[in-house]
């Protein structure tokens, strides 16, 4: 479960297209099965969403030379080989040698997302993105989360999005299916009650702390 509130550069910036997006999800499809042969799923999952969500963005040089196509594929082998040896699982780093030896870099982001969602599907998770007016707490979103799986019957992947301009306070979306006003009416009335409840523990907390 994530939030988004616009949709942020990624940090390997080459063109995004359809074709990335296919390539991706027979790239993921490989990874997630050579992990679950090594019984390792979890710990490559992380590894890679590490990576691309924390690594790379602070290394700027890095994801230069491993966009660039002066640099030979020979060489963004050994770069990603030296760097990564030894600080990353062997089917983590076997994954990368195989896209830096494809020169399959430049999707590095695209792929992780596919492994995230071919995970939640072979997990039985449809993917979901839920859109509110105005932010809500974490704790609000768990509750909320819980109760539309509630009431679809099927877990969840959420990923939580605010537009400021969005009628009615919820847009629920799973998959390629909006829901209709009157299931996203009941919706925002639980997504309200959830906010202001974040908001009286809240105050509450300081009030105790004003009186201590």
């Amino acid at each position: 479960m994530s939030t988004e509130h616009a949709n942020p550069q990624t940090p390997l910036s080459a063109p995004r297209d359809i074709g990335a997006a296919r390539l991706a999800k027979v790239y993921a499809q490989a990874i997630v099965e050579a992990a679950d042969r090594q019984q390792c799923r979890t710990a490559v999952i992380e590894e890679l969403s590490q990576l691309v969500d924390e690594v790379l963005p602070k290394v700027a040089n890095l994801v230069a030379v491993l966009e660039s196509p002066r640099v030979s594929v020979g060489d963004k082998t050994s770069i990603v080989n030296t760097t990564l040896a030894g600080k990353v699982s062997p089917t983590t780093l076997n994954a990368l040698l195989v896209l830096a030896q494809h020169d399959r870099l430049s999707i590095l982001p695209e792929i992780v997302a596919a492994v995230r969602r071919e995970v939640d599907s072979r997990e039985g998770r449809r993917q979901a993105v839920l859109t509110t007016a105005s932010p809500i707490p974490a704790d609000a979103q768990t509750d909320l989360l819980h109760s539309i799986e509630q009431s679809l019957g099927t877990p969840l992947a959420a990923t939580f999005a605010v537009n400021p301009d969005l009628l009615g306070g919820l847009v629920v979306r799973v998959e390629d299916t909006v829901y209709d006003h009157s299931v996203a009416t009941s919706l925002v009335s639980l997504a309200e009650r959830l906010k202001q409840r974040s908001i009286h523990e809240i105050q509450h907390r300081r009030d105790r702390l004003g009186s201590a």
